[in-house]
């Protein structure tokens, strides 16, 4: 007697920037369809191709597969895995793929499915093509996009992601350590699953993560060693500061996307901070607190009709461990210390695009000012 009739469409298209998620899925898909129709006849097709000459034998592979009847059991399934000739790169492009995958878009369009199931795992798909348009026609098509920093709530679907894959590992996470976790490794789940590995292990049997944990073997990646010269800043520890600031400018040798205006808008956005939460505290909508809980709790209470519209000035379009950890520094500051501050930054700003001056000179220059405060700035100016 032949399985069940598996309760999912035929063909299905995985897709997305999201590498991780991706191949998780179709993996749990190809399983699922594998089990439904039973048999030993499933083929994965590797379908990560360099030119069109590769992407052709693919293609033909495919369609072999497709028309090869089972012979132990009552279905099939294939995995063309990988496809990197979806998108709209010169391979993709390419006359003879494009043509090709216009057939088969007709073959589909007319196959016999009931014994077959065809997966497709792609990263990147162009959804202007024939050929996406006929998947998603004929089939079922899940995307997967990468977090980014754009996202505002990219922090708590990593958190979430982190936190189910710590508790398949049978491990609890303290909710500080597990913003440390995500700041340090940011939108990057790939990276965060390997940092979860390296932490399971760290601790061993010991089923609590702590905050000295993740600081003993998390590894932190650009964003937070950004964040390091940040807080250096806030934190208005002078050698400290320079350390950070000699780090930056060494990395910026082997680092093209590294440059000291982007280490400038980084430390204005610091300052920046460093006001709001100072205003927040000034109109009581905050209270200084060292639990992490309770000052996303405060969060979550702002009146939001009294926020800006502008990402730049919202507090609750930062990340909330950014705020939080940066909560002790704003008493190291004045206002008036802070509105000098941004004075100092935005010169130094002009001072690199239109002098010929050495920019780390004049970084490190415009932070020891900030540290001693040794060019005030009258209030009435500020304003």
């Amino acid at each position: 007697m032949p399985p069940a009739a598996a309760t999912s469409a035929p063909l299905a298209l995985i897709c997305g920037d999201d590498d991780l998620g991706v191949k998780q899925r179709a993996r749990q898909l190809f399983q699922q369809w594998c089990a439904e129709l039973g048999g030993l006849d499933h083929e994965i097709i590797d379908a990560q191709v360099n030119n069109s000459g590769e992407a052709l034998k693919a293609l033909a592979r495919l369609r072999e597969a497709l028309h090869t009847l089972p012979f132990f059991g009552y279905g099939k399934t294939v995995w063309l895995q990988n496809c990197s000739f979806l998108g709209d790169d010169r391979t993709a492009s390419a006359q003879a793929v494009t043509e090709t995958l216009a057939e088969l878009s007709a073959e589909l369009k007319t196959f016999q499915w009931q014994s077959v199931r065809l997966l497709i795992s792609a990263a990147k798909v162009d959804k202007r093509k024939s050929f996406y348009k006929t998947l998603e026609k004929l089939g079922t098509v899940e995307t997967f996009a990468a977090l980014s920093l754009e996202d505002k709530d990219w922090a708590g679907k990593a958190e979430t992601h982190a936190l189910r894959a710590l508790r398949a590992l049978k491990k609890e996470i303290s909710d500080e350590a597990l913003a440390e976790l995500v700041n340090n490794v940011g939108p990057h789940l790939r990276q965060l699953n390997n940092e979860i590995e390296k932490l399971s292990l760290y601790v061993g049997p010991r089923p609590d993560i702590e905050m000295h944990d993740v600081r003993a073997i998390v590894t932190r990646n650009k964003q937070a060693r950004a964040y390091a010269l940040g807080d250096a800043l806030g934190d208005r520890d002078l050698p400290r500061l320079l350390r950070c600031l000699d780090d930056e400018l060494w990395e910026m040798q082997f680092d093209n996307q590294k440059s000291e205006i982007g280490l400038l808008y980084g430390l204005i956005a610091k300052i920046r901070v460093l006001i709001l939460l100072k205003e927040m505290l000034r109109e009581k909508w905050i209270r200084p607190t060292g639990d992490y809980n309770t000052f996303k709790a405060q969060l979550d209470r702002l009146p939001a009709d009294r926020l800006p519209a502008d990402k730049r000035f919202n507090p609750l379009a930062i990340n909330a461990y950014v705020l939080y950890k940066a909560l002790p520094q704003v008493r190291r500051y004045t206002q008036d210390e802070l509105v000098q501050a941004m004075q100092l930054l935005l010169d130094c700003n002009r001072r690199l695009i239109f002098s010929t001056l050495d920019a780390s000179l004049l970084l490190q220059q415009t932070l020891v000012q900030i540290i001693r405060a040794e060019t005030p700035v009258p209030s009435s100016a500020a304003a």
